[in-house]
């Protein structure tokens, strides 16, 4: 049987290991600074069968082809909207309650829907940033908005907060909750339990956020 890779390995000062299999069928193992390798893979080893059927689901998830013409549905804040070719549009993509693509760019639709969520996802992230950094008392160095396709975020060294812009699919309530989680980073660049407590301080229902985005963040998937 083919050996399991580890996509990435996260050491925290937690007590026990975490597997996490992640929307592109990438394991992520988060364990405890001082666990020996061999316990690590031995652990692997005996969960294969849940980790095989777990990147086996979103293996299969992936394969759905996303089609970039009129009538295919897309994400845009957890509602589905119909893409809706119209003439005389003063621009690529105009939303306006339907998501609109001007017909004379249907050749290249994917690029510009891109160019668009990429636009959408730092005008409203940066504004939910700046609304709960206000709230938290705390600053920021810049917001960058990457193509990131197994973290929906993380805090720089030099506290720059970057977001995949595909997390701008995804509900308002769950947008909030990876804002204020790399926010919180701010003040504890560690996932220990002060961290969470300061998550929890923002948003005590986090918990509703991290399971959407553990069962439904494939929906998120883009092609490459």
């Amino acid at each position: 049987m083919t050996e399991i890779r580890i996509d990435k390995l996260i050491r925290s000062r937690r007590k026990t290991i975490g597997l996490q299999i992640t929307g592109d069928a990438k394991l992520i193992v988060r364990a405890p600074l001082f666990a020996p390798q061999n316990f690590i893979e031995e652990l692997i080893q005996r969960k294969q069968s849940w980790i095989r059927a777990k990147q086996d689901f979103y293996k299969v998830r992936q394969r759905q082809v996303r089609r970039f013409i009129p009538g295919e549905e897309f994400l845009f804040l957890g509602q589905s909207y119909p893409l809706v070719a119209a003439e005389d549009l003063p621009k690529a993509i105009v939303f306006d309650g339907h998501l609109r693509i001007s017909s004379l760019v249907l050749a290249n639709a994917r690029q510009h829907l891109e160019s668009w969520y990429k636009a959408q996802a730092f005008e409203y992230i940066a504004q939910r940033v700046q609304h709960f950094a206000k709230l938290a008392g705390l600053g920021y160095k810049s917001i960058k908005i990457n193509r990131a396709t197994t973290r929906w975020g993380s805090c720089g060294p030099k506290d720059t907060l970057n977001f995949s812009w595909r997390l701008i699919m995804a509900p308002c309530d769950v947008v909030d909750y990876v804002v204020i989680h790399e926010l919180m980073h701010l003040k504890q660049k560690n996932h220990s339990r002060k961290f969470w407590a300061e998550v929890a301080g923002m948003m005590p229902e986090y918990r509703q956020q991290e399971r959407w985005l553990r069962a439904k963040g494939h929906l998120l998937a883009w092609p490459e």
